[in-house]
């Protein structure tokens, strides 16, 4: 018994060394997340004092709830911090390393504890959009009846990530970047703090080092204090400068998914700004894409639609040019097509605007789908054999031809739609020549459509 005795008391004492071991070996941005509501960084309109989240937590009646949020804003850190307020057990599980075996395991416990101690607990799933339907599934029955209380913990848009069922049981808390002022007090404190920060080196950072880490971090607190501690490994006493921590971020915090939100979102941004006729934001949104390593060719395809379909044939000039620039950067790669797809926003930004083209083609196909499909016009149809000849086909065709101008009236539409004008051009670029041009057919239309024996 005094052998069995020892060795536990043994395996205490390393279990409690490791642990000590690691809290002090965890990157900075570990060791300074907050504990308590109260050490919260940002996100005061959701949990500061009084806010209705945050009267929840505390009075340890949360619901299930699903935190999206950029990187670095703080959701594994607002799941931890629930954790220690609430009297719920914690379980957390990361969607990158678990299967369906360990939520239904996790599950079991939930519900036996429940059972048998009367406690609840919260189950905390962290980039939970990694997780497949069947996965979500299988958590579904379990958030509906209370075994579980979910936190999801996602980057991705949950409209698209999360299942509906699972997400009409939850409430989306939305947590936005961190403020620059925010990234600016975390720092200073992490250099302050002797207990967990770097305090106890006594070093110093100057405030242009500061605002240029407050930069780079775009709102990523975790990006923030990592690359401080970067900067500060070796050092012991002395200040760190601005060029210390440009060596040591080596770039701006990628918070950007080439196949996620901030895609779609940086995309329509171009688009718009084309829309709008501003040519310094179309700039600056391709630039964002390009430089986080958007593919030039989607880019491209993107401005090739654009040029169709909100220039249209206010300037012709543009469709040539967007396939200009998909040949530029198809023959000379990246970085240097990246001008032509600059050269080419800048046009599309100044342009003429119309979508006449695109109603009108939009307009047309809700015909195709929900009218009557009447046969082709007889006289419009082709004979290449005597039979067809003999039905009448290509009878009272007119040949346009023939006729002053070039231009002759005769019906080119099925009989159910015969009296259709989809096309509809404005009076702005080439499009106001092509609407005196229309004005001028439908003239010679009304003078040519006196009935004539057709041949």
């Amino acid at each position: 018994m005094r052998s069995s005795s020892s060795s536990s008391y043994s395996g205490d004492l390393f279990s409690a060394n490791r642990e000590d071991q690691l809290a002090r070996r965890a990157p900075l941005s570990a060791r300074m997340r907050p504990r308590t509501l109260d050490e919260l960084v940002g996100h005061e309109k959701l949990l500061g004092p009084g806010t209705l989240l945050r009267r929840a937590i505390e009075a340890d009646q949360l619901s299930s709830i699903v935190l999206w949020g950029p990187p670095g804003t703080g959701k594994t850190t607002i799941a931890r911090i629930i954790a220690n307020a609430t009297r719920a057990h914690f379980v957390s599980v990361s969607a990158v390393s678990s299967g369906v075996a360990d939520l239904r395991a996790a599950i079991k416990d939930a519900s036996d504890r429940l059972g048998m101690h009367g406690q609840r607990t919260v189950l905390f799933i962290d980039e939970i959009h990694r997780f497949n339907k069947a996965q979500q599934d299988a958590i579904l029955p379990y958030v509906e009846d209370g075994t579980v209380i979910l936190i999801g913990a996602t980057t991705e848009n949950p409209s698209f990530e999360v299942n509906s069922p699972l997400l009409s049981r939850s409430r989306v808390v939305v947590l936005q970047s961190l403020t620059d002022a925010d990234i600016d007090r975390i720092l200073r404190v992490a250099i302050a703090d002797t207990e967990r920060g770097i305090g106890r080196r006594n070093l110093t950072i100057d405030d242009d080092a500061i605002e240029l880490l407050v930069n780079l971090a775009n709102g990523d607190a975790r990006f923030a204090l990592n690359t401080l501690e970067f900067a500060a490994a070796g050092m012991d006493g002395g200040s760190i400068d601005r060029e210390l921590i440009q060596e040591a971020a080596q770039r701006r915090a990628a918070t950007y998914d080439k196949s996620g939100e901030d895609h779609y979102d940086t995309i329509s941004a171009l688009h718009k700004s084309l829309r709008g006729s501003d040519p310094d934001a179309s700039l600056y949104w391709l630039a964002r894409m390009l430089e986080r390593g958007d593919d030039p060719l989607y880019v491209a395809r993107r401005l090739v639609r654009f040029a169709s379909e909100d220039v249209g044939l206010a300037d012709p000039q543009a469709l040539q040019l967007a396939m200009a620039a998909q040949q530029a950067i198809h023959f000379l790669g990246m970085p240097e097509g990246a001008l032509a797809l600059a050269e080419l926003v800048v046009y599309l930004a100044l342009s003429p605007k119309s979508n006449a083209v695109y109603r009108a083609y939009g307009e047309v196909l809700r015909d195709v789908s929900e009218t009557r499909n009447d046969p082709v016009p007889v006289h419009l149809r082709n004979a290449p054999t005597g039979l067809m000849r003999d039905l009448g086909y290509g009878k009272g065709y007119r040949y346009a031809h023939d006729y002053d101008e070039g231009i002759v009236a005769q019906q080119n539409l099925p009989d159910n739609l015969a009296d259709r004008r989809y096309y509809r051009p404005t009076e702005r670029g080439f499009e106001r020549d092509l609407t005196r041009r229309l004005q001028r057919i439908y003239e010679i239309y009304q003078k040519t459509n006196e009935p004539e024996e057709r041949e």
